[in-house]
């Protein structure tokens, strides 16, 4: 069974598309390998999984935003289950360049739906983002919360492509999850994010930029633990029974937060790093940053429920890997 994993070069398509190869099943990666951050690293993560599975993963580069080269380039491939993971990322760059979230998470998600929906595919899983609960004040996030009141353009594209998932469920009874994914770690990470950019100016001697003053908390999800969830997604269509499924769609289309379940503190997230890299950071506090909220924190009850999802990894255990990893990728 040959599934087709989009975002394949990126931090989380990366690690589904591995476990999938791991268990013998084939799997055609889709990238653009854009250059919103390391190109080299998208390209490093590829070779990796050339290397190690061999004609068992398929490479093709191409954008999924464009409806003709992405039709141009999959029609002669065979496979059925979609993962589309590939998005344009980042809550801050969505201030700075609206345009490419619009083309990419919305035309692009359109355009997976179509394919999926020309193909009748057995399950299309997609990726959402926990920033659709915008300010809610209500803690932990539950996926029956009301999500109407987005804080960045990202996360009302991410909304977005929850609603279409639901018109396309509805009208073509197409079987879809979609998991709102919770600040995900871990080794072959994003540069952009705040673990990263902590750990590269630790060893470079430089200040690092502790936004909300320091008080902020996230639920921190090891990648192991999130690749687990969406293989267990994939593996579960969502039945077409007429029955209220999470997210409360009648239609075969679910909504599951993937997280760990426990809300950390920004500042014993930077403690760790400081013991994992053998020193002392050099703090600056910033204020809040437009579209940046204080807290998630993810009701995880309804995968628990349905697929028995259970994230194992605590931060103690995750964060000393990704520096690990990190040191060793880096050669510091």
């Amino acid at each position: 069974m040959t599934t087709l994993v989009t975002g394949a070069a990126g931090f989380i398509g990366f690690h589904v598309s591995q476990r999938l190869l791991a268990r013998g099943e084939p799997v055609i990666g889709l990238d653009n390998f854009n250059d919103y951050y390391s190109v080299q690293l998208k390209r490093d993560r590829i070779a990796k999984l050339g290397k190690e599975h061999g004609n068992g993963f398929h490479m093709v580069e191409a954008d999924f935003a464009d409806e003709g080269v992405i039709r141009q380039a999959l029609e002669r491939l065979d496979f059925d289950r979609i993962v589309h993971l590939g998005a344009q990322a980042g809550v801050r760059y969505s201030i700075e360049n609206p345009f490419a979230y619009a083309r990419s998470n919305l035309l692009g998600h359109l355009n997976l739906l179509e394919i999926a929906r020309a193909r009748r595919s057995s399950h299309l899983v997609y990726a959402s983002s926990s920033s659709v609960y915008g300010g809610n004040e209500t803690l932990p996030f539950r996926v029956e919360d009301r999500v109407d009141h987005p804080l960045s353009l990202y996360a009302a594209t991410k909304k977005s492509d929850e609603l279409m998932s639901e018109t396309y469920a509805h009208l073509y009874r197409l079987p879809q999850t979609g998991l709102r994914f919770f600040t995900v770690y871990g080794p072959w990470g994003r540069p952009d994010m705040a673990m990263w950019l902590f750990v590269k100016a630790i060893y470079a001697g430089e200040p690092i930029n502790v936004f909300g003053e320091g008080n902020m908390r996230r639920d921190f999800t090891y990648i192991d633990d999130i690749v687990t969830g969406v293989v267990a997604a994939l593996d579960n269509p969502p039945p077409d029974d007429g029955g209220a499924k999470a997210g409360g769609s009648k239609a075969p289309h679910r909504l599951y937060n993937i997280g760990n379940h426990k809300s950390e503190e920004l500042s014993r997230m930077i403690e760790l790093i400081e013991e994992a890299c053998g020193r002392k950071a050099q703090k600056r506090l910033m204020p809040m940053q437009p579209g940046d909220v204080r807290e998630t924190y993810a009701d995880i009850s309804a995968i628990e429920r349905d697929l028995g999802f259970a994230p194992e990894t605590t931060i103690d255990v995750g964060i000393p890997r990704f520096v690990d990893w990190y040191r060793s990728y880096h050669g510091v």
